[in-house]
């Protein structure tokens, strides 16, 4: 009697509804505060970004002159200088010559070659 009272609640139970898997319904909350924030962003840093344009557009010729002209003795410029922070701002005599002058307060200036940990000739290494 028990095995067909079981198989009579089972025959009657309704049938389990298969669960649904929910519709995706687009970007979630986290996609959606992701793509404001970089909509924001991108149209408060775009007035910056086309002054930025128009400058490498006028400065891109006269730069690439300046390399072309100058580029090896500019290279040894910035490898004999050892830190820009060193220095003052460009001083323009009236004959147009452009002195750099080393700060004050700057510690002491060190050749390229000693930066490196080379002796100067004459100099002795005591081991």
């Amino acid at each position: 009697m028990r095995h067909a009272l079981a198989l009579t609640a089972l025959l009657l139970a309704p049938p389990a509804l298969a669960q649904e898997t929910p519709e995706d319904d687009g970007p979630g909350l986290m996609q959606q505060g992701a793509d404001m924030f970089f909509r924001g962003l991108m149209s408060e840093m775009s007035p910056a970004v086309e002054d930025f344009r128009d400058f490498a557009e006028q400065a891109g010729p006269a730069l690439r002159t300046f390399i072309d002209e100058m580029g090896d003795d500019f290279r040894t410029v910035i490898a004999t200088v050892d830190d820009l922070s060193n220095y003052e701002g460009p001083e323009f005599l009236p004959n147009g010559d452009i002195i750099i002058r080393r700060r004050p307060d700057a510690p002491d200036w060190v050749p390229p070659a000693l930066r490196d940990g080379e002796v100067e000739p004459g100099e002795e290494i005591d081991l």
